[in-house]
């Protein structure tokens, strides 16, 4: 299932340890996760993270949210201060607060790999329209829906968005989000895939039909992965949490990982447990329960 650190399988496969490994890192994803729909913290997740702080477990929120999109939760970082961004694209310190965001680390998708992934998903699914997620920018297609909070810098077609001579092509591109207005989000996603195949890596966050196109090698996994080994931290101990497909390889990866109440079934089938909904505090019941097992 794993080879030298790399996700290998998306399933999980039944592990058998003596004794549960005491966590060093918590890993949680933040939309239909940590937080509740109405996108707060509550007041018993905000005393579940600090308490895990307190007692030396670091908390990274690891979210296919850009960095601008950080400022719910960036109260709540503690020690480190850091949180993976774009589906592992940025690793991004909040201390700063709002609006003074840092970035510590970049795992950009090139312009040659998001020009191809562009041209074959629009061949495979015709009717396919685009947005650029750059470092400091959002840029879309005229026909692209207003999915996003902000009014994006520019208008044009992806290939001009993305073109070498671009006014933004000394600007790093983390993702790519592709929407189709008729597909299954699961058949979108499959198709995306096989259309794409190692040019870049596609998953999805979202209900509806839109995707999220990084950088080969990039998942909230591999970033994962690389921020647990700069820290020795291992694999085993780290406890993941998460709601949808973009989550699963992190879950495959972590130790021990868990599948919201609410988590889309390819999430139940990754992860090693469960817990209760995002709306039901599932994250701090778990934190809550490991504290007390390793006090």
């Amino acid at each position: 299932m794993r080879d030298n650190g790399r996700v290998t399988s998306a399933t999980r496969q039944p592990e058998t340890q003596a004794a549960p490994t005491r966590p060093r890192l918590i890993a949680t994803d933040l939309d239909g996760t940590l937080l509740r729909d109405d996108k707060s913290v509550s007041p018993r997740t905000v005393a579940a993270l600090a308490a895990a702080e307190e007692a030396g477990v670091e908390v990274f929120f690891v979210t296919g949210r850009p960095a601008r999109w950080m400022d719910v939760v960036s109260d709540h970082v503690h020690g480190h201060g850091l949180a993976i961004c774009g589906n592992g694209a940025a690793v991004v310190d909040l201390h700063g607060g709002p609006g003074a965001h840092r970035f510590v680390k970049v795992r950009e998708l090139p312009r040659k790999n998001a020009l191809d992934a562009v041209r074959l998903l629009r061949e495979a699914a015709p009717g396919t329209v685009y947005a650029v997620e750059q470092t400091y920018g959002f840029n879309q297609e005229p026909a692209y829906p207003k999915l996003h909070m902000e009014v994006p810098d520019a208008l044009a077609p992806a290939e001009e968005l993305l073109a070498p001579d671009s006014p933004t092509a000394g600007e790093p591109v983390l993702k790519i989000l592709a929407h189709h207005p008729e597909l299954d989000p699961d058949a979108f996603l499959t198709l995306a895939r096989l259309a794409v195949g190692d040019r870049a890596n596609v998953t999805r966050s979202s209900p509806s039909a839109l995707l999220e196109i990084s950088g080969p090698e990039v998942s909230k996994a591999s970033t994962l992965a690389l921020c647990c080994a700069e820290r020795g931290i291992s694999h085993e101990e780290v406890v993941a949490f998460g709601d949808m497909p973009n989550d699963v390889e992190m879950l495959t990866w972590a130790g021990r990982s868990y599948a919201m109440g609410n988590a889309h079934p390819d999430v139940i089938a990754a992860a090693s447990g469960r817990t209760v909904a995002n709306n039901d505090d599932g994250v701090a019941v778990v934190i809550e329960r490991l504290l007390e097992e390793h006090a």
